[in-house]
Parts: C-alpha cells; structure tokens; sequence
C-alpha cells in the first residue's frame, strides 16, 4: 500500500464522525477536568494516576487470558480512559492533547511497517519482528547523530528505553531483543543452549560452594548467597534467549505455566475435600498421585 492508498484508507475508515463514542469520552474526560468538573479530576498529575496504568493493564490481561469478551471490553475501556486522562492532563499543562498522541502512534506504525508501506519485504511473522527492531534502531541512530550534530547531550544508551519497572522475565526479552537488533547475538539456537548448559554449570559450582542448611537451602555468607543468585539469573536470563530464538515470549509462557499449576493444585484441593481430608495433610506420594490424576482430568 502506497502512502497515498493509506491516506485514502484513512479518509475512509477514519474520518472523525465514525468515531463519535470516542470524540464524546475525550469531551468527557475533558469536562471533568474544567474548572467547574470533578475536584477529583482536577487534582491529578501524570504521576498521581501513574500506577493506576499498570493496574488497568494488568486487569485487561487477565481478562484477554481468561476469554472474558465482555469483561475484556470493560478493561480495554479503563486503559483506555487512562490514555485519555493522562493526554488531558497534558493538554491543560499546554504539553501535548490526545490528537499528538493518535497522530505519533500512527506515524510510527507506518514507520516500523515499511513491508506494509514501504518497499522492505517481510515472510512470517518472525521476520516482521526482527524489522521491526531493526526499524527502531535506525531510528535511534538517527536521533543520535542529530543530537552529535547540534552539540547536545550524549545519545542514550540502547538499553534505557527499556523500564526498569517491567516484570523481569519481560525485561530481559526486551533487553535481549535490543542487543541482537544491534548484532549481539548467537548464531544458532544451539549455540544458545550451548549458553544455557554453561550457565547452568556456574550456578551448581557456585551452589556446591556455598554453605547450606539441612534441608538444602544457601545461608550464612550474604556474598556466597549473593554468588547463587547471581549464577541463577543467568540461567534465566540464557533460557529467556531461548524462547526468543524459538519466536516465544517468555512472560506470557511463565504465567500459562502459572495458571495450569493453579488450574492443577486447585484441582487437588477439590479431590481432597471430597475424601474428607486436607491436601497439606496428605503424604507427598498421595499429593503426587492426586497431581497425576488432575493432570489426565483437565487433558480430557
């Protein structure tokens, strides 16, 4: 599609009075703002309602993973109102207003799309990712030598864009992504797996090592257990590597992992309660066969 079939496209599709539920909230949102709206409303700043972000998008998660259509659309609606809301409070510090939002996104999708609205060509899925990052750190390596060419400030390093707030497994895959967009990678899945097993060698090295409790557990010297844990975040930070040179992302398969164990152990839990007894009373070997029998239950 050419720039000017988009354009086309947009006129069509997009013209402002198909969209009059969402023109209406912005004009909401910004009523409830004004100096006569909600002393609520009023009162907030980017950072006040910042957290309410991350619990909004945790919510509409949840209800994506569990297929919840219709409770879906209810937390798309209130990550949607944080959008709004935060682009509002912008307008009023004259910073930005929700069309400088809109129109930033959508220059950068035909940005990151040139196999769409450009002449680069992608196969698969995979393909478009790897563009996509590539796409991206052309664009920061535009920015940077604008900003060498005017004099200002040194240019950001490539990882800072990624938030330190992010869940870790989630954080990794995108740092992971960014160093091999820039050419830091292994040349074969089994070169990273290769990573992996070494990995794993440190950390029972440094395990061996340290002095345990009975019951297996590190304790005693903080470096010796600072030394564990260390060799136990390369491990995962190598077999986050894996799951990207598989095309898998590795927060969304911990928490499917995280939902079949409670799938699972609440299960359990119901089979105990129906002969009378309490799964933590239970013998190791009875919760083990209880876990089997969840298992084939919830294959049928």
């Amino acid at each position: 599609m050419s720039a000017s079939q988009h354009e086309n496209a947009l006129e069509r599709a997009a013209h402002p009075e198909h969209h009059p539920a969402f023109d209406q909230f912005v004009a909401t949102i910004s009523a409830l703002r004004a100096p006569d709206g909600c002393p609520w409303d009023r009162e907030q700043t980017h950072s006040s309602i910042a957290h309410n972000m991350i619990e909004e998008a945790y919510e509409a998660v949840d209800a994506i993973e569990a297929g919840d259509v219709a409770h879906m659309r209810e937390e798309l609606g209130d990550v949607l109102l944080q959008v709004v809301l935060q682009s509002q409070i912008a307008a009023d510090a004259g910073e930005f207003d929700i069309e400088d939002v809109a129109a930033d996104v959508d220059a950068k999708m035909v940005r990151r799309h040139p196999h769409v609205f450009g002449d680069e060509a992608a196969a698969g899925a995979s393909e478009v990712l790897n563009l996509w990052d590539k796409v991206k750190l052309r664009e920061k390596q535009a920015a940077d030598q604008a900003g060498e060419e005017s004099g200002g400030e040194p240019p950001a390093g490539l990882l800072d864009g990624v938030p330190v707030s992010f869940p870790a497994l989630m954080q990794a895959q995108k740092i992971s992504r960014k160093a091999a967009a820039a050419g830091f990678e292994w040349e074969t899945l089994e070169d990273v797996w290769g990573q992996v097993q070494s990995e794993i060698d440190e950390l029972n090295e440094a395990y061996d090592q340290a002095s345990k409790a009975a019951n297996g557990k590190v304790e005693g010297d903080p470096e010796a257990i600072a030394h564990v844990e260390e060799e136990l975040g390369d491990v995962l930070f190598s077999l986050v590597n894996v799951a990207r040179r598989m095309g898998v992302n590795s927060e969304n398969a911990l928490r499917a992992s995280c939902r079949k164990f409670r799938t699972r152990w609440s299960a359990m839990e119901q089979s105990a309660f129906e002969q009378g007894v309490r799964l933590e009373d239970m013998t190791c070997e009875e919760q083990n066969r209880l876990w089997e029998q969840a298992k084939a239950d919830l294959r049928k």
